[in-house]
């Protein structure tokens, strides 16, 4: 399926120079926006090479792509490539930069996007962004590379200050200004109907909230979208460079169904162990999860197993039982064994598909390799846990205490009866 791109750029009102660049390669179906920094340091050339190695490290490494879509590559291996991609442009800037001591400094964003038939790949360093429109809603896939962000992360400033917080402009990250950079990626599944839209800051700051985003891709035919953003901006100030990049997804083709996907991030995000995760970071756990089919009366465990895996029903139904005692019955939505998995004990009953079922499951070692890798994510997840935990101590100290206050009910009775 060749998605549709349509693409623009601008000087803005303010700057006497363009220093955006982007890309789009439909062939590749590679999209790229890089906010040059700099204009004495010549951060017009430092996107330009930006773009320009991205694409021609992207097209070297094509077998990984051609081995990742006839199933005998990883997710990882295409991930690793535009790592590898950004990475290269930037020792290729920070090394012309040493040779011209003029352009000593400069550095620039990057932020792409790559589409295969059913997944999407970012890499990202900066403040441009990459925005998804999914079903109405609007998801930020990138986080910016600020200083203001950074100051609001650690809790330093409150979001709604930032508009009017001193450097506006200044990153904590940004590609060339040292030999190598840290480089954030990104893979998700796509659906059918979704959109996204590339663009540097000059864009994003003028934009008022999500709403405007939806507004215009709704409203306004593709072709004239990222033209139609530029003149909200510059209405607004236009005070940098403006780019916007804007890729459409059809619904149907080779994409999963835009609701399949939606009932899996849904029935995840309504497990009290991932409540309080970001879209960004339900997409990441759905990443580590595997949709496992069940026949009527087959067991997905037995009591005593190790618990190496959660599970949330996605269709069908759940019997949880000791021996041919029933516990607890699950449909959609349900969840079962996050305790196991967190504290590696054996299960304390056994789960048996009740009608032909389909879980979401969740491996314990993947999980715990993302959380080694996001703390942000792995203290979510262990407070949550507590929260959690501490929820059923509560319950069981309760049914406790009832317990007891039914045994003395009782035996008060007794002796009633005996008097």
């Amino acid at each position: 399926m060749e998605p549709l791109v349509e693409a623009d750029s601008d000087v803005g009102r303010v700057k006497p120079s363009n220093e955006d660049a982007f890309l789009v390669d439909k062939r590749l179906k590679l999209f790229v926006v890089a906010d040059g920094m700099g204009g004495h340091a010549a951060g017009d050339v430092a996107s330009d090479m930006a773009v320009r190695e991205v694409r021609r490290h992207v097209q070297a490494g094509e077998p990984v792509l051609r081995a990742f879509l006839d199933g005998t590559g990883e997710r990882d291996a295409v991930l690793a490539l535009l790592e590898e991609a950004v990475r290269t442009a930037g020792r290729a800037i920070f090394e012309r930069a040493q040779r011209e001591p003029e352009k000593r400094g400069m550095g620039t964003t990057v932020s792409l996007l790559l589409l295969t038939p059913d997944r999407g790949f970012i890499a990202h360093v900066g403040d441009s962004r990459v925005y998804l429109v999914r079903e109405g809603e609007v998801y930020q896939l990138t986080e910016d590379h600020s200083l203001i962000n950074e100051l609001i992360r650690r809790g330093r400033l409150k979001p709604e200050d930032a508009a009017t917080a001193p450097y506006q402009n200044a990153l904590v990250r940004a590609v060339g200004v040292y030999a190598d950079v840290e480089v954030d990626t990104l893979d998700f599944e796509i659906a059918g109907g979704d959109n996204f839209m590339l663009c540097s800051d000059g864009l994003a700051r003028h934009l008022r909230d999500d709403k405007e985003i939806v507004d215009v891709l709704r409203q306004t035919e593709l072709i004239a979208v990222p033209r139609r953003f530029i003149e909200l901006a510059n209405a607004r100030g236009g005070e940098d460079n403006i780019t916007s990049v804007v890729v459409k997804l059809s619904s149907g083709g080779d994409v999963e169904p835009e609701n399949e996907l939606a009932v899996k991030l849904d029935v995840l995000r309504k497990m009290p162990l991932f409540q309080h995760l970001t879209y960004v970071e339900l997409m990441e756990i759905l990443n580590l999860s595997e949709v496992q089919a069940y026949a009527a009366e087959q067991p997905v465990f037995a009591e005593g197993d190790a618990g190496e895996h959660m599970y949330v029903v996605l269709e069908g139904r759940v019997r949880i039982h000791k021996d041919e005692v029933e516990l607890a019955r699950l449909g959609p939505g349900g969840h079962f064994g996050e305790m196991a998995i967190m504290d590696k004990a054996e299960r304390s009953a056994s789960a048996t598909a009740a009608m032909d079922t389909r879980l979401i499951a969740v491996g314990r070692r993947p999980l715990f390799t993302l959380m080694r890798r996001d703390k942000d994510l792995a203290v979510k997840l262990l407070w949550t846990f507590v929260q959690v935990l501490n929820k059923r101590l509560r319950a069981t100290s309760a049914d406790l205490q009832q317990a007891r206050q039914d045994n003395v009910d009782l035996q008060d009775l007794l002796e009633l009866e005996e008097i």
